[in-house]
């Protein structure tokens, strides 16, 4: 479950009625264009996308790419159900705002208003501070192996609630935003005590029902419904099933399903007023303020972002099987979501919404072919690339293919369109583009995520030469094989099957480790370091090094 231009108050109070559609002439080939853009991302035969665009309250694109069920040669369409994600929060921040608009709680009622035994700091946290994450609360999706063994069994909310209230909370009510499941569920547990019903039953009867949205369920309620899409992952072999998760589990953070239609309709509803009030509808879209002065794009539910330039509100979601997303453009009146029934497809619903919506703007990103590689004419570009005074972007080649990597993240794969025009494949928008200079002092403008501003970074000089691999016995690797907590994530470290080792975090993929010295070892994808700690003969922790900062974690068992 998982993630702007401000939108000020004037804005908000402007688009709550609906707002005279802006003179933007919508391409005539744009169904078209379109659909090779899904055809594109998306293969007929494994599982797909099914997308939407409404404007002005009519819908201009719907259509489905690839399969609901592989195994049944069901296809996606626009009314297919798929689970939300975290695109939930927004129907939990709603109900919660019409509790307050009806003066039955207040935006800064404490935790312990509803739940006068939880416990300090986090029982402090105002509902305010739940619906902007910043309530400092442990968030259960970050608690290190809970998740696997319990989230394809029933809870209640309370049980939910038992596995973290009385966790240390990493920061106090206030001092920092930090995206948190466990905030959502306990809005959801808010609306349970005050109103009496499930959370889920209580979106239906003051959503889903009144608004006509017969799709925006419970997800265990409907699993088993006809339209119910399934969710795939990416194995060795293709796509396969994915891990099975209880709706009970996500709950109020990310527990609905729904289509693209019905999302459609809702966000309709909610952006002309017919949810909640205007001042609490402001409250929704209006950026968080930060202690240290400066701002979150997320509001309650819903945060602010773009497209093509355009202000835009919206939210996205990734959850067992399935990505979502969806963003809704004020000014034009605009809305577009995008689910996949896919974990992490090579281009995800975020790229893929941009694209569609660009078309839909009549302002599309470019499109790249790939040219065939002339190495011997790219190499005088390959360097260090100065992006700030602290931050620089290397371009290289590696067995024949090129790349790019930033100081302390992971290096990406790159490919010539000619021109010295370089992109990152259709699952990305970003591409840059190297001027050259006669003597050598090239220039990167970089368009990221399809940005016409280019940031421009100077060519510093060459590549540095990378510290030489060090061979360290097996006997010695073997001593670094275990688990490291950091407090947050778990960190595995582990023998590989071609030897050397291999370092894994909680949910990511175990990566290789390249030895530098007998107790450093380097994780090229990611532009890390780590270093082991010893002490009297015996290896205590580690210390993972990575832009900048450091993640020190000491050894389970010590």
């Amino acid at each position: 479950m998982h993630v702007m231009s401000r939108v000020g108050a004037a804005a908000a109070a402007a688009f709550i009625v609906a707002a005279p559609q802006a003179a933007i002439a919508q391409p005539a080939d744009f169904r078209v264009q379109a659909d090779a853009v899904l055809a594109e991302a998306y293969p007929a035969d494994g599982p797909g996308v099914a997308v939407i665009v409404t404007r002005g309250g009519q819908t201009v694109y719907a259509a489905g790419r690839g399969m609901a069920d592989i195994a049944a040669n069901r296809p996606l369409a626009p009314s297919s159900v798929f689970r939300l994600g975290s695109i939930t929060k927004q129907f939990t921040a709603a109900v919660i705002l019409q509790l307050v608009g009806e003066g039955r709680i207040s935006l800064d009622d404490p935790l312990t208003r509803f739940f006068p035994d939880y416990p300090q700091p986090g029982g402090g946290a105002t509902v305010r501070q739940l619906l902007r994450h910043l309530s400092g609360i442990q968030s259960y999706t970050g608690i290190p192996g809970w998740m696997e063994p319990n989230m394809n069994r029933p809870h209640s909310t309370a049980q939910m609630i038992a596995a973290f209230r009385d966790l240390p909370s990493p920061t106090r009510p206030g001092e920092a935003f930090a995206y948190n499941n466990s905030g959502y569920l306990l809005l959801g547990a808010i609306i349970e005590q005050v109103t009496g019903k499930a959370w889920h039953e209580a979106i239906s009867e003051r959503i889903s029902r009144p608004l006509g949205l017969t799709t925006i369920a419970y997800g265990e309620d409907v699993a088993a419904s006809a339209a119910m899409v399934r969710g795939y992952g990416i194995g060795d072999n293709g796509p396969e099933a994915a891990m099975a998760i209880h709706m009970s589990v996500p709950h109020a953070a990310g527990g609905l399903v729904g289509s693209v239609e019905d999302l459609a309709k809702w966000a309709r509803a909610l952006h002309h007023g017919r949810v909640v009030t205007p001042a609490l509808y402001r409250e929704m879209i209006t950026r968080t303020p930060l202690p240290d002065g400066s701002e979150s794009p997320y509001g309650m539910g819903l945060t602010n972002a773009d497209a093509r330039g355009r202000a835009g509100i919206g939210h996205g979601g990734n959850i067992n099987g399935f990505a979502t997303d969806s963003l809704y453009l004020p000014a034009e009146d605009m809305f577009i979501a995008v689910f996949a029934n896919v974990e992490n497809p090579a281009v995800d619903p975020p790229t893929l919404l941009r694209r569609i919506a660009a078309l839909a703007l009549g302002d599309p990103y470019p499109i790249f072919t790939r040219a065939a590689l002339d190495m011997a004419a790219v190499e005088p570009l390959f360097g260090v690339y100065r992006i700030s005074d602290n931050e620089a972007r290397r371009f290289y080649a590696r067995d024949g293919k090129l790349y790019t990597s930033r100081d302390g993240g992971r290096e990406l794969e790159v490919f010539p369109a000619g021109g010295d025009r370089y992109f990152y494949g259709p699952g990305s928008l970003t591409w840059f583009r190297i001027e050259r200079g006669a003597d050598g002092t090239h220039v990167m403008h970089m368009h990221s995520n399809g940005q016409n501003e280019a940031v421009r970074s100077p060519r510093t000089g060459p590549i540095p030469p990378e510290a030489p691999t060090v061979a360290v016995a097996e006997t010695l690797l073997r001593t670094y094989v275990g688990r490291y907590l950091t407090g947050g994530p778990v960190v595995t470290i582990a023998m590989a099957e071609a030897g050397g080792l291999t370092v894994q975090l909680d949910g990511q993929p175990a990566l290789p480790l390249r030895a530098i010295s007998e107790r450093e070892f380097r994780v090229e994808e990611v532009g890390a370091r780590i270093a082991f700690d010893v002490a009297d003969g015996s290896v205590t922790g580690l210390v993972i090094h990575q832009g900048g900062g450091q993640l020190p974690a000491r050894r389970d068992g010590d």
